[in-house]
């Protein structure tokens, strides 16, 4: 793991120490990794539901075995990594 410096003002420090400590986070570093998580799976999400609305514009298409074997390969990774 990195480390990352960053400068906050008085009022922003206070704020993250009381998010820690009223959070639930052990640390200010775990609050600050649950923020940028957030913000990645928002953008994640934003990303899927672009990807969707062009799907929905476009001309309907047939599934492929292939992209079934794809779309299972996929979500078992994802239960694996949320098991882990």
């Amino acid at each position: 793991m990195t480390t990352l410096n960053i400068s906050l003002s008085e009022s922003l420090k206070a704020f993250v120490e009381d998010q820690v400590s009223s959070g639930g986070f052990s640390t200010a570093s775990e609050y600050v990794r649950s923020l940028i998580r957030e913000a990645q799976e928002k953008k994640a999400r934003e990303a899927l539901e672009l990807k969707l609305l062009a799907a929905l514009e476009g001309e309907p298409e047939e599934m492929k075995r292939e992209d079934w074997d794809r779309l299972r390969a996929q979500l078992r990774q994802r239960a694996a990594e949320k098991r882990s």
